[in-house]
């Protein structure tokens, strides 16, 4: 019987130390495991960062890997969660002509229906900034490329869970020793 893959969001709390990110990611590489993405932060226990992964592997594969990290990587605490216990967002930041901004009624249209953010316009070009989904990105992105775009980009995936953690009080209890 085939084990079900599902979608999990990996969230590691570690001290600050260089090298992390590489020993992290080498634990999933050499299960030969894509990150579909990968993001690092300060946490908001000072001197504690937290890795955020999303990837898709089965319920064990996924036990083993936190184990293997709680043993191989200096971890506070690495937990999981699946695709319904976890909110996600995107941002994407797209690049077009400034003059497209004051001629075309339709983009300024597009940007308030959308609810994207103007971040920068100067006499060449403007910035706009859009967090969500995937398919509101992925809609974006086809209204504005009718347009002309003359640079994007998209983060991966980030996320919080909707679960209560008291992962503040268990940081402040690990610093204190």
């Amino acid at each position: 019987m085939e084990k079900e893959i599902k979608h999990f969001t990996v969230s590691i709390y570690t001290e600050n130390n260089i090298g992390l990110l590489n020993r992290i990611s080498a634990i999933f590489q050499r299960r030969h495991i894509n990150i579909e993405s990968l993001n690092t932060s300060r946490s908001e226990i000072e001197g504690v960062s937290r890795f955020t992964l999303v990837v898709d592997i089965t319920e064990e594969q996924m036990k083993k890997i936190i184990g293997q990290l709680e043993r191989q990587v200096e971890v506070i605490k690495a937990y999981y969660h699946t695709d319904e216990e976890t909110i996600y967002q995107i941002s994407a930041m797209f690049k077009i002509k400034s003059d497209l901004l004051f001629e075309e009624r339709q983009i300024q249209n597009i940007i308030k229906e959308s609810n994207a953010r103007i971040v920068t316009v100067n006499k060449e070009f403007f910035v706009l900034e859009k967090s969500g989904r995937k398919q509101e990105i992925d809609l974006l992105h086809r209204e504005l490329s009718a347009f002309g775009i003359m640079q994007f980009v998209r983060s991966g995936r980030i996320a919080v869970t909707k679960s209560e953690m008291k992962i503040s009080q268990m940081l402040e209890a690990f610093q204190a020793h």
